[in-house]
């Protein structure tokens, strides 16, 4: 196949190992050590009116792969409570997918729908970081094919188990196990999202915009090339139960631009933003009937959705409760 820029034969796939090269000898060294065996993470934020309180444990990820969460703090607060709170989760009509019918377009939307590799859909410059990062995270794996926010997709959960980090439900999974063996009840918060027509939504992915896809998987390469370092660094002060260094390292994060991607379809922006709504008030009912309810009461949630702006604390204050930080 002819490369970009018109090089052929011997020429071409001696450029393409030169710039392969260079791109892996730029990708900095993973020098941050990870913290392995029982941590601790972080303190709990107390949600407090008069005297009934709401403890919430801010989960993160990704985490150190040899780190196992264990915090006996979190322990006895869970066995205190008389409610669990599990993290908020919108259920879709995933059994569709099993359907045979639905496979040839299932598959559609998974390749690039009309049948562009990667080399020719990306930028030259851009395939090539791509294949340099494809060669030392996926070894022998051909994504050629996928589309390109499929491609990012799977680029960035193997750099992560490359990179010693893992993400997982490890943290709710443990708070889950805690709850059932003291028997504590656990509040669902589920938000039951009906698909009226499963094949039109499969369908409605082919029509996502190239070029936003394209700056999803760019986006993505930009963050595995400069930030898995600090990924692990992050991954470090979560387990050690460091809020205020957390709280002062922001981060890019590739999932808004991969977001967008699916957002150039109205339809599925749409849908997404309804849900995002239908979760926030289905939380925060489960939050205010926890607090009038019980003296003490537990949840999970992820840490990066509570701190942003407008996120589950700042929500929580603008209903009138007290909140206090962690211990430092």
């Amino acid at each position: 196949m002819l490369a970009a820029g018109g090089a052929t034969g011997a020429d071409a796939a001696g450029a393409e190992t030169t710039d392969a090269d260079k791109a892996r000898a730029e990708t900095p060294p993973l020098d941050e050590l990870l913290v392995t065996g029982e941590r601790p993470g972080p303190g709990m934020w107390r949600i407090r009116r008069g005297d009934h309180d709401l403890w919430i444990l801010g989960s993160f990820e990704p985490l150190p792969k040899a780190m196992r969460w264990h915090s006996e703090q979190a322990e006895a607060r869970i066995e205190a409570s008389q409610e669990v709170i599990a993290p908020p989760d919108v259920d879709t009509d995933i059994g569709f997918f099993r359907g045979l019918s639905l496979l040839p377009a299932l598959l559609r939307a998974r390749h690039s729908p009309d049948g562009e590799r990667l080399e020719q859909a990306l930028p030259h410059e851009l395939y090539m970081r791509w294949l340099a990062l494809r060669v030392k995270y996926l070894g022998g794996s051909d994504d050629e094919h996928l589309r390109p926010m499929l491609a990012a997709l799977d680029l960035y959960r193997h750099a992560l188990d490359a990179a010693g980090l893992r993400s997982d439900d490890e943290v709710w999974n443990s708070v889950k196990q805690t709850a059932e063996h003291a028997r504590i009840p656990i509040q669902a918060v589920t938000v039951k999202l009906h698909i009226a027509d499963p094949k039109s939504e499969i369908r409605d992915l082919d029509e996502v915009s190239r070029d936003a896809e394209i700056a999803c998987l760019e986006t993505t390469i930009d963050r595995l090339e400069t930030d898995l370092g600090a990924m692990r660094e992050r991954a470090n002060l979560w387990s050690l139960g460091d809020v205020a260094a957390l709280r002062a390292r922001v981060h890019p994060d590739q999932h808004i631009a991969c977001l967008n991607a699916v957002f150039t379809v109205p339809a599925l922006r749409a849908q997404f933003e309804a849900a995002k709504r239908q979760v926030d008030e289905a939380w925060l009912a489960a939050a205010d009937a926890a607090l009038q309810r019980h003296a003490s009461s537990f949840a999970v949630l992820p840490l990066r959705e509570m701190l942003q702006s407008g996120g589950w604390l700042e929500q929580l204050a603008a209903r009138g409760y007290q909140i206090e930080d962690p211990d430092p």
